[in-house]
């Protein structure tokens, strides 16, 4: 079940600075994130509001990407290893299906019905289409080189995949699973997000850079110069946040502006980043400290970690809002 703990009205009458503390700990809660650990070959279930490990979820093949659809209370993960998709039940974390595919899966994205997956292959430039019941192979798209990070827009009608080698992005229609425009960005794009905006952003690993997109018009709109070796981006306040592996930081812009606003720094090379359902916490896997930061999303400052397992990467969207745990 879903909830959220509000002030009661008894604690109307605390100190400002109290009733602002018990505000901040209730940022976030009922959310979960569901962190992939490469190097252990897990899941670590993490509790946002008490900052604990709930579950860990034995994945075999050294699991990266990540997708949770809170609509249907699944999550999906890539292992690269072994090169299986898996889909589990957000509520207990059960195995409910597999398949396991020929080439490099690596990212992956689900529609907003949660009718379709998608899955890209690293070494074959293209993207699987997988029917989400039963997890079979449905259709093929063809990418530039070495795809990775995809993304899916909220209204579904677009598909974004980050063509890591071809220093470009793909946009695909997805009514008709059609090729609507290729479009040069940084260098060796990996992460790919849709803003609140509607525009798609890429971290841009090779040129320390986001590249913005605006996948309607099938146009690049901007840039932002970041730290060095740019992962993911996630997005709440009209900002943007990016990792920065090499500088363990992450980089926040302002999303009209496009002009870094902050550098915060997190741990050990930080990777997968996603953004709690109220908005108010920015989530970051750090893969060598084998934890998870947490960042208020409004004063732009750390307020604590989470242990994960070895090597959390938490390719993808990693947060549920809906995944009926207590």
């Amino acid at each position: 079940m879903h909830w959220r703990r509000g002030l009661r009205a008894t604690e109307a009458f605390l100190p400002v600075a109290v009733v602002l503390s018990l505000a901040a700990a209730c940022a976030g809660a009922g959310d979960f994130a569901f962190v992939t650990n490469q190097n252990s070959s897990d899941v670590s279930v993490l509790d946002v509001a008490t900052r604990e490990e709930v579950q860990r979820i034995d994945v075999p093949g050294q699991p990266a990407g990540v997708a949770v659809h809170d609509g249907t209370g699944v999550f999906y993960t890539v292992s690269p290893e072994s090169k299986t998709v898996r889909k589990f039940a957000l509520e207990t974390g059960a195995e409910l299906a597999s398949v396991v595919l020929d080439g490099g899966p690596i990212g992956i994205a689900v529609q907003p019905d949660g009718a379709r997956i998608f899955v890209s292959d690293w070494y074959n430039a293209r993207i699987w289409v997988i029917d989400a019941g039963d997890m079979a192979v449905v259709g093929e798209l063809e990418t530039g080189s070495a795809p990775a990070g995809l993304v899916v827009s909220a209204d579904g009608q677009w598909l974004g995949s980050a063509d890591r080698d071809s220093h470009q992005v793909s946009i695909f229609e997805l009514d008709s699973l059609s090729l609507h425009a290729r479009l040069a960005v940084g260098v060796r794009p990996f992460g790919i997000s849709e803003g609140p905006d509607g525009r798609f952003y890429t971290a841009d690993v090779g040129s320390n850079s986001v590249t913005v997109i605006e996948p309607v018009a099938g146009e690049v709109t901007g840039s932002v110069a970041v730290g060095e070796r740019p992962y993911g981006v996630a997005f709440a306040q009209g900002r943007g946040f990016v990792t920065n592996q090499y500088a363990d930081s992450v980089s926040v812009f302002d999303l009209e502006t496009l002009e870094v606003v902050e550098l915060i720094y997190v741990g050990e090379y930080p990777e997968g980043i996603d953004t709690t359902s109220d908005g108010a916490t920015i989530l970051v896997a750090n893969w060598f400290s084998n934890t998870v930061s947490l960042i208020d999303a409004e004063t732009l400052t750390v307020t604590g970690e989470m242990e994960a397992g070895d090597g959390p990467r938490a390719f993808g969207k990693f947060l549920s809002a809906a995944s009926g745990r207590k």
